[in-house]
Parts: C-alpha cells; sequence; structure tokens
C-alpha cells in the first residue's frame, strides 16, 4: 500500500514506519495538517492515517478539505486519543471512514487499512473520475475532457481542474486553490493568476461558451455553459 501518514507525535510516526515500512509499504509523512493538505493534492494514495490533533489544521478540518474541495475519496483512518461517542460522530461526519483510539495495535492498525483499501478497489471505478456538465476528469488517467473533447493540462492545471470540478458549482477562494498547489510554500498573487489563464485557454478558449468564472476578490468556480444568450443575439443579428 502506499500510506500518508499525517501525525505530529515523533514516537507515533516512527513506530508506524518501522512497523509498516519492512512489510513493503510505501510511506510519506508530514507533522501538521497543511502539510498533509499539500501531499494529499500533489499525490494519490491508497490510504492515509490522520491524527485529530494536528497544529496549523486538524484532522477533521484536513479530512473535510480532502473531501469537499480536493474531491479525494482515498480511505482516511483517523488516529485519536478521544474515544466518546461525539467525538467518533465528528469523525465520520467529517469524512473519515475508520476510527482507531491510541494506544492501538500496529496489527490491529495494518489490517484496518488493508480492509479499507480493498474496500474502495471494490467502488473505485465507479467514483473515479469528476464531472460537472461538459467537463470531466480522471485523477487515475490523468486524463481530462471537455464535450468528449480531450484537453491536454499542466500538472498544476489538473490540480486546479479537479479542485474546481469537485466543488462546482461553487465558489473556490483563491487561497484554496493556491493551498492545493503549492502547500504553505505560496508564491505571488500573479502565479496562480498565470496557471489560471492556462487553464482557461484549455478548456473556454476553443469552446463557444466558457465554464471558468473570476469571481473578483474572492477566487473560481464553474458553471454551466448556456449557449441561449448566443443564439439570441445571433438571431436578433
Amino acid at each position: 500500500m502506499r500510506i500518508l501518514i499525517v501525525e505530529d507525535h515523533p514516537d507515533i510516526l516512527a513506530n508506524l514506519y518501522g512497523f509498516l515500512e519492512p512489510k513493503g509499504h510505501q510511506l510519506d509523512s508530514a507533522r501538521n495538517g497543511y502539510g498533509g493538505l499539500a501531499l494529499a493534492s500533489e499525490n494519490d494514495y491508497d490510504v492515509i492515517v490522520l491524527d485529530v490533533m494536528l497544529p496549523g489544521l486538524n484532522g477533521l478540518e484536513l479530512c473535510q478539505k480532502l473531501r469537499t474541495e480536493l474531491g479525494k475519496s482515498t480511505p482516511v483512518l483517523m488516529l485519536t486519543a478521544r474515544d466518546s461517542l461525539p467525538d467518533k460522530v465528528a469523525g465520520f461526519d467529517s469524512g473519515a471512514d475508520d476510527y482507531l483510539v491510541k494506544p492501538f495495535s500496529l496489527l490491529e492498525l495494518e489490517v484496518r487499512l488493508k480492509a479499507l483499501v480493498r474496500r474502495a478497489a471494490s467502488t473505485h471505478a465507479v467514483h473515479s473520475t469528476l464531472r460537472f456538465g461538459e467537463l470531466s476528469y480522471d485523477p487515475d488517467m490523468q486524463e481530462a475532457s471537455r464535450a468528449g473533447v480531450p484537453v491536454q493540462l499542466t500538472k498544476t492545471g489538473y490540480v486546479l481542474l479537479r479542485c474546481l470540478l469537485a466543488a462546482a458549482p461553487r465558489i473556490v477562494t483563491r487561497e484554496t486553490l493556491e493551498q492545493a498547489v503549492w502547500g504553505e510554500d505560496r508564491p505571488g498573487s500573479d502565479a496562480l493568476r498565470t496557471h489560471i489563464h492556462a487553464l482557461r485557454q484549455a478548456i473556454d478558449k476553443p469552446f463557444a461558451v466558457p465554464m471558468l468564472q473570476t469571481v473578483a476578490g474572492v477566487g473560481y468556480k464553474l458553471v454551466q455553459p448556456d449557449p441561449k444568450p448566443h443564439a439570441q443575439r445571433d438571431a436578433a443579428g
């Protein structure tokens, strides 16, 4: 399995590496929520091990962003010292798939991770492709299209499209897009504008009606193409 571990406790992190790596699993890790979000947006993992209490962005907030803003369906197992029913409900409501209370058995953790990956594999083909109107994007194949016409994007363009499709038709803020692309090491505002321009050239320029809209001072959103106003103008002219 390729596993992302988001855990700020060095001893727990070391124990997870010491147990899982010798078994052949590939591990990436982050020590805070924003770092975990950046890794999850840039890479595809089989499963994510996510601590609830994290600096910067806690595990519940991170899981919500994975589901709603990045459109990630990667299975998430949450680790927490809290074992009350309200805490567990909050974890599942945020989008987690399983819940393990500290201290835990490393063997049980691995068994649960394998079960989550098997369950995800059985439904993966149905849910992997993101769609909104004429636009679709398959993150596994890195293939995008509009109205059946293939769209070629850069790596950053695919990340932006995935964020916009996952939220459509809601607005995605500039800050959210910058976080998805660059994590905490964000460049100047012109960098995002340049990538948005390239995305717009790819998904809108070859077509009569644009789908990518700028919301001044806030961010960007995708809208359903509506050719009717154009048709009315053509008839009037």
